[in-house]
């Protein structure tokens, strides 16, 4: 499954990247985030309930971050395994300045099996897509900055 998303916050590219790193606005944006901390300067342990329809699956993980450019961009890989099996992927963040403020292009790819893939890969999309949408306009709530949909490049 794939994703592209571009969005646009009403502020600073380093007040934005501040956001996407810091585990006490993380938890409160992610649904069903459970716990997160760091474990290095380039990975986090995490714990999240998922809610995949009819199904609310519990995944523990670890997310690494690489190709850091600070204020700039990462990509952010991670594994999850829960009851329904295991979930993984990967998301390139890229940060740029904008008339307006900054433009957040995220790109990213994942897949899984066992159970999370009988419930149905279209389902599966749908939450997901709604889940990356509300986490880019939750992370802008949490900074007090208008985030709104950007047309596709």
């Amino acid at each position: 499954m794939n994703f592209v998303s571009r969005y646009l916050f009403a502020a600073h590219r380093h007040a934005v990247w501040a956001a996407l790193n810091d585990v006490r606005v993380l938890r409160a944006v992610i649904p069903g985030c459970e716990e997160i901390h760091w474990t290095s300067a380039v990975t986090l342990d995490l714990k999240i309930k998922v809610s995949l329809g009819f199904v609310h699956p519990v995944f523990s993980g670890e997310l690494l971050l690489s190709n850091v450019l600070p204020a700039e961009r990462y990509t952010l890989s991670g594994r999850g395994r829960g009851p329904l099996g295991l979930a993984q992927g990967a998301a390139d963040i890229h940060l740029a300045d904008a008339a307006d403020g900054t433009l957040l292009s995220f790109s990213a790819d994942g897949k899984a099996d066992g159970g999370v893939m009988r419930i149905g890969k279209a389902l599966i999309g749908r939450s997901a897509q709604k889940v990356i949408d509300g986490f880019f306009e939750s992370i802008g709530r949490e900074m007090g900055a208008i985030v709104t949909a950007a047309p596709a490049a």
